[in-house]
């Protein structure tokens, strides 16, 4: 069922040109945690801004760092072209608010060629596919006690034991996997990949459940433009240390296909 108040992602994450190298975003409250905006949803924002500048296709890559979170409303997205090569172009952006440089990101642009059948190869430490769509439960989580306002913007489902850490019974394992679809019937396309990679909760949640993760520092490959339909997701946790936990993400479509992967560093507040 699509939120009440919701916008379409495509709304939420267009920009408008207003000089050569420079694009304005109105950055939406809700889609994010406590009116701090989520980072994939800058992520793509911002990617947004590059291709525009660019004329290129795609984002293949992007190497996002938050310095500072971002408030709501107007923000400035500054590009400079590092390198433009006849197949790949790469591109500096910065996020600012009022003159303050809160994100920077680095993207290689380009064109994505139709993914093959299978792979041409895969490691086995590769996160294999969980359940079907239907076997896992729709998750919007109660506002009073995670005010992650994103959560009752897209169509989160997530695998039943995915969802023990919210009664108190964490699995341990730091892992967490489940679906996302964007509301209004929207489709995912490969720009809003940037954002689909971090629309989980956080995987730390199943070791301890904390409150706000704050995304650092963020990479993201994305590796094939989505079939129709929501996407399914693995997030899983490897070291929590000095207050700060890594993750790994891995996307599906609804094919099966890989479609996006992204290694993050958040900082986390264990209780």
């Amino acid at each position: 069922m699509t939120a009440p108040n919701f916008r379409t992602f495509a709304d939420v994450s267009a920009v408008t040109r207003t000089g050569p190298h420079r694009h304005r975003a109105d950055l939406d409250p809700l889609w994010g945690f406590a009116g701090n905006p989520n980072g994939g949803y800058l992520q793509t924002t911002m990617a947004r801004a590059a291709l525009d500048a660019t004329g290129r296709e795609h984002a293949l890559s992007a190497s996002t760092h938050y310095l500072a979170a971002p408030g709501a409303g107007a923000a400035d997205i500054d590009t400079v072209v590092l390198r433009a090569g006849k197949s790949t172009t790469h591109v500096r952006a910065t996020l600012s608010q009022d003159g303050e440089p809160k994100v920077e990101a680095l993207f290689l642009l380009g064109h994505l060629t139709a993914p093959s059948d299978s792979p041409s190869w895969t490691s086995a430490r590769l996160q294999p596919a969980g359940v079907p769509y239907e076997d896992c439960v729709p998750h919007a989580p109660d506002p009073d006690r995670i005010p992650a306002t994103l959560m009752h913007q897209i169509r989160l489902r997530m695998e039943p034991q995915s969802l023990e850490f919210y009664d108190g019974r964490p699995q341990g394992v730091g892992e967490l996997r489940g679906w996302v679809g964007l509301p209004g019937g929207e489709d995912f396309d490969p720009v809003s990949l940037l954002f689909a990679v971090d629309t989980m909760p956080p995987a730390t949640y199943d070791v301890a459940f904390s409150g706000w993760v704050p995304t650092l520092t963020m990479a993201t490959y994305v590796r094939a433009a989505p079939a129709p339909g929501p996407l399914q997701f693995v997030m899983d946790a490897t070291l929590i240390q000095g207050g700060r936990g890594d993750e790994t993400c891995t996307v599906r479509d609804s094919t099966g296909t890989v479609v996006a992967q992204a290694h993050q560093l958040a900082g986390v507040r264990l209780p």
